[in-house]
């Protein structure tokens, strides 16, 4: 999907995309936006943001749109306004300013950042990512990062029963 080229208004969705997943926001205006972000979401963190997925908190930050999307390419995307009413906009506004600061919890499943600007939005908390990734039996991108925690978890249980054992020998 091509960059949005239009300026956001008041209530949008942010979707920006980070390689094997998207990251969302919402815009509350004068370039600044309102996401869930776990530690190592951030724009140069790189393959480190898909270890979010292991995190079980995330923080809610006012950033600027331009410090969150950092050199990755964004689109405006009202993903679901052909299937809910949108909210208010000064309700969305007024909501999401009211979380600001706070540590929530967080599940790539069940909170993750699109569920949170979705919530936001149409006072629905729904991700397309997770519906999808589930659809096609647990997507590449989730699949991938699962790996590498899956990885790590059987290297830190595993090795350290290899140095057990080689220490007792």
């Amino acid at each position: 999907m091509a960059p949005s080229q239009e300026k956001p208004e008041l209530g949008d969705l942010i979707e920006i995309f980070r390689g094997t997943y998207q990251h969302w926001a919402i815009y509350i205006g004068e370039g600044y936006i309102i996401h869930l972000a776990p530690p190592s979401e951030h724009a140069q963190a790189g393959a480190y943001s898909m270890m979010s997925v292991l995190c079980d908190k995330a923080m809610v930050k006012k950033e600027q749109l331009w410090d969150v999307v950092g050199n990755d390419q964004y689109t405006i995307n009202n993903l679901m306004d052909d299937k809910y009413e949108p909210r208010p906009v000064r309700v969305i506004l007024r909501d999401a300013h009211s979380l600001l600061g706070q540590e929530l919890p967080y599940c790539v499943f069940s909170g993750n950042c699109e569920h949170f600007v979705t919530e936001l939005r149409y006072g629905k908390a729904e991700s397309r990512q997770v519906r999808k990734a589930v659809e096609v039996g647990v997507g590449v991108g989730i699949a991938a990062v699962f790996g590498v925690g899956v990885l790590a978890a059987a290297a830190a249980i595993f090795g350290s029963g290899n140095k057990e054992k080689k220490s007792t020998q």
